[in-house]
């Protein structure tokens, strides 16, 4: 028999999304429909943020590089890289990469702009690779329900 106990622990704390990344470019911010719709953190709820990319669909060597971007704009017009991963190998299923920053990390490397907002950007071998990116953001003054249990868009 399933548990009946609503435990609710991590989900009052962290954020956590999972979008497909349909590459756009040579580099690109994470993005379902190849860069119509950004996928990205607003720092201003949250102190830490995990990223982390997997191949989804592989037609050439899937993602070749992870960064943790940041911008002053939701359009990421403005992009200063806060985290690189270097080159990366996830040409199989089973492989991934993961990077993380703070707020005050993002800050630290704002000079003319406000950084508020960051982002995976996902370098990819071939157009047609597809990849799976994970957002993981601790709040600052966590409570109920900050991850819903399902999202259908």
């Amino acid at each position: 028999m399933a548990s009946s106990v609503a435990t609710d622990k991590f989900l009052c704390n962290y954020s956590l999304q999972i979008w497909d990344h349909d590459y756009a470019d040579t580099a690109s911010i994470c993005s379902p429909d190849s860069g119509t719709t950004l996928r990205y953190i607003d720092l201003r709820d949250y102190d830490h943020v995990v990223v982390a990319v997997a191949a989804a669909a592989l037609t050439g060597n899937g993602p070749t590089k992870l960064e943790i971007v940041a911008s002053d704009t939701t359009a990421f017009s403005n992009v200063v890289v806060v985290k690189d991963s270097g080159a990366i190998v996830c040409n199989a299923l089973a492989e991934w990469a993961v990077e993380e920053c703070s707020a005050e990390e993002v800050q630290h490397l704002a000079t003319t702009y406000n950084l508020r907002y960051v982002a995976a950007r996902v370098t990819c071998n071939h157009a047609a690779d597809e990849a799976t990116v994970v957002y993981i953001a601790h709040a600052r003054r966590p409570h109920d329900a900050i991850t819903a249990a399902t999202n259908a868009l």
